[in-house]
């Protein structure tokens, strides 16, 4: 029933608004300065790695393996990723324009930070993310994705039915 609200309710569209302009700025002001300023993630991802030892090691091994295997090694491909990445997330989720993709983006960056040792304020975007991603379409309804969707859904049906409509 409260997924039905979230998906269909035009109160939730609005309170979903609401909630995806906070994370929008959010995200927003994580990323500008990183591209603006330039940003390296070395440190970070070091101090992270150092996280997973100890008695009770706060970076789980299999994270720290793909730190010290892929991240480490890629430095600059993974500090390009978080500055622009947290950029276009906050940007997607202010102007509503692939509200879910963004959502999607920013929670797995979220999910990065937290496997990573660094709690901060992460939980509660990835709590209220979830919102955000099982309203789907609802989240977005007052923003861009009202004309960004069914163009993009009209799209895709022209190329998949010549007639206009999807095969059952």
């Amino acid at each position: 029933m409260f997924v039905k609200w979230l998906r269909e309710s035009q109160i939730a569209a609005g309170l979903l608004t609401i909630i995806r302009l906070y994370l929008g700025y959010s995200w927003i002001t994580a990323g500008y300065h990183k591209v603006v300023d330039g940003f390296d993630a070395s440190g970070f991802l070091q101090g992270a790695l150092a996280k997973a030892t100890g008695d009770h090691p706060a970076v789980q091994g299999w994270w720290a393996s793909f730190l010290e295997g892929i991240a480490i090694p890629n430095a600059g491909l993974f500090s390009f990723l978080v500055a622009w990445g947290e950029l276009l997330v906050g940007i997607g989720l202010i102007l509503g324009c692939l509200t879910t993709a963004a959502a999607f983006f920013g929670i797995v960056m979220n999910f990065a930070f937290l496997f990573s040792g660094t709690v901060s304020t992460n939980p509660q975007l990835v709590l209220l993310t979830i919102f955000i991603l099982v309203a789907g379409y609802n989240a977005g309804k007052f923003g861009l994705d009202r004309f960004v969707i069914p163009f993009i859904r009209k799209q895709f049906r022209g190329k998949n039915n010549k007639s206009g409509t999807l095969a059952s």
